[in-house]
């Protein structure tokens, strides 16, 4: 009788283990990929109860027993994961235990308005999107309460940044924000003497229309030159990206007589010296240039339009119409 009993609980143990095993081991086909996100603190148990709701395993207290079993139940790093479509419970124990949570890349281009950053980063997937619907004001309030101007054009860094899914998109404005800090305080300190700035921030101002008005780095320290020596001479700079901020969502594409007459902060036709902010989001090149002008006495420059997006400079007015009619009217 003994025997009989050893002998049925023993096939009832390899039962019991063959169906455990299963539940553990076989993947369970969900047909799409799907994201789990652990919080800090969160325990296997509620996290089971979740994968458990949403049928992602077939068994949440075998996950559960598993995760002890490995010790896995007090190791979870919080961040959000992406697990395949078919995915076993023993596969995600792996890739939670002390795992590196999956990561979201966002990149904000060079010359990037703020406005476009905030649409490329609110339109980020597997990010938290805290400051969505927040002001201006209040963003800035957020990321630097001490910021050099509480209006946040040109004060965050053009760049690749990575976070972990899951992660808050503020976590982006402060590293964009500190990144910037420290590009423009490490061109402010190097920057030539002599430079009509009064401060970091109208280096940054500069920057910007660099920043706009080419990317070529053949052409940037020339562009300053031109700038800088107007500013000293105090000749307006009458350069065509500020006029289009200065006319927000009017701007269509094309810029008329009446738009370079019309008077907006912005509009450098109609006054002199530098925009009240920046105009864009510079790079470190344009910083650069902001604080090395080439030393030539240009005070002109157009387009070659010859599709290297380089430019012809000139000392005087004469020698820019002569370049007009030569690059832009083909005389």
């Amino acid at each position: 009788m003994l025997k009989k009993m050893l002998k049925w609980l023993a096939v009832f143990l390899t039962a019991f283990a063959a169906v455990v095993a299963a539940l553990l081991f076989v993947p369970k086909d969900n047909s799409k990929p799907y994201r789990i996100t652990i919080t800090k603190n969160q325990g296997i148990s509620s996290v089971s109860r979740k994968l458990a709701q949403d049928g992602i395993v077939y068994n949440r207290y075998v996950l559960v027993a598993a995760a002890y079993v490995m010790g896995v139940h007090n190791q979870l790093n919080a961040g959000s994961y992406r697990l395949s479509a078919k995915v076993s419970a023993w596969d995600i124990l792996k890739r939670i235990k002390k795992g590196r949570p999956d990561s979201v890349s966002v990149q904000i281009l060079e010359g990037a308005r703020f406005a476009q950053m905030r649409r490329i980063i609110d339109n980020t997937a597997d990010i938290a999107h805290d400051t969505r619907g927040w002001s201006d004001e209040k963003l800035m309030a957020e990321v630097a309460p001490d910021a050099l101007s509480s209006n946040p054009e040109g004060q965050f860094f053009p760049d690749s940044y990575e976070i972990d899914a899951g992660g808050s998109d503020l976590q982006i404005y402060k590293i964009a924000y500190r990144k910037m800090r420290e590009n423009l305080q490490e061109a402010w300190d190097d920057r030539q003497s002599g430079l009509p700035y009064k401060n970091p921030y109208e280096m940054l101002i500069m920057a910007s229309l660099i920043e706009k008005e080419t990317a070529h780095e053949d052409d940037r320290a020339h562009v300053a030159a031109v700038f800088i020596n107007r500013l000293n001479i105090g000749m307006r700079l009458q350069t065509d990206p500020t006029v289009i901020y200065g006319m927000g969502d009017a701007y269509k594409g094309r810029i008329r007589k009446a738009d370079l007459q019309r008077d907006t902060p912005y509009n450098t036709y109609t006054r002199s010296g530098l925009t009240p902010t920046p105009i864009a989001l510079p790079g470190k090149a344009a910083l650069e240039a902001a604080g090395h002008p080439s030393d030539e006495k240009y005070l002109y420059f157009v387009s070659k339009m010859d599709g290297t997006g380089l430019s012809e400079f000139s000392h005087n007015l004469s020698e820019h119409n002569a370049a007009v009619r030569k690059y832009i009217l083909k005389k």
